[in-house]
């Protein structure tokens, strides 16, 4: 929510459950993934790392994908990469021609890998080719920290990001499902550097991110301030939020639903 207006000096924001998961809707969709994943782990999957750097690209490092190009010494190389050298195989500088290494990607084409993000609890042993669409997708891939403020780079999961956004950014940490904020300004028209706050709150079960932010664009000052939900854009449809902004006898409010801290502060 933005708006121009002088008086933004009191907001509340309110956060309410739309139809909260039940608990045992929470247990028959665990028992369910267990059996899948019992269903799809394979004593067979594990890839030795000899075969892992044979679909290696020996420029960008990068798994290979089809078409995987050789030379005609049998080096391998990326179809990205391919126009990057010239034409010229990185290894022996022969030239490259229009070969494909078949052979190789019927071989990636019979493999089956761990999810990256297996040390966040993802337990999938995935189809070579289909990894990267997986792992775009993945409900366990770590989330990036929401503090705006600093480009933070550090990346986890939610329970960790609460602890990093406490311990390390010192953010307001507040219980409820209610918050009140006085932004007080002597003149309101007038916003000379960014100022910006950011409140995590807890209620039902989960975490929720409030972001308050006043800056100048041209000769306007702008007051924005908008709530991310800490976990994924499908849970964050079961909640909805209202902000109460007002002052000097006036009052506006703006309800809505919680956007994921998946989509970046920039993005919302």
């Amino acid at each position: 929510m933005a708006t121009g207006s002088p008086y933004f000096d009191d907001l509340r924001c309110q956060s309410e459950v739309i139809n909260p998961p039940r608990n045992e809707d929470c247990t028959d969709i665990g028992e369910h993934m267990n059996g899948l994943a019992q269903h799809t782990t394979k004593p067979n999957a594990t890839v030795s790392s000899s075969v892992r750097e044979l679909l290696e690209c020996p420029v960008c490092l990068n798994a290979m994908y089809p078409p995987i190009h050789q030379c005609s010494n049998g080096h391998t190389l990326c179809s990205g990469c391919k126009p990057r050298v010239h034409n010229r195989c990185p290894t022996c500088r022969h030239e490259l021609g229009n070969i494909r290494c078949l052979a190789l990607e019927k071989v990636a084409a019979s493999l089956e890998l761990p999810c990256k993000y297996q040390s966040f609890g993802c337990i999938g042993i995935i189809p070579y080719y289909s990894k990267l669409k997986h792992e775009s997708e993945c409900s366990f891939r770590p989330y990036n920290c929401p503090y705006a403020g600093s480009e933070c780079t550090v990346i986890g999961d939610i329970p960790y990001l609460v602890a990093h956004l406490k311990d390390d950014h010192k953010v307001d940490m507040h219980v409820g499902s209610t918050f009140n904020h006085r932004y007080v300004k002597a003149n309101p028209h007038e916003v000379e550097n960014a100022t910006w706050m950011l409140t995590v709150f807890s209620c039902f079960g989960q975490y929720f991110c409030l972001h308050f932010e006043a800056f100048q664009l041209g000769m306007a000052p702008v007051y924005i301030a908008f709530l991310r939900f800490l976990g994924d854009d499908e849970t964050a449809k079961n909640f909805s939020y209202s902000l109460e902004v007002g002052g000097n006898g006036r009052k506006m409010i703006w309800q809505g639903v919680p956007r994921s801290v998946r989509d970046s502060h920039r993005k919302l």
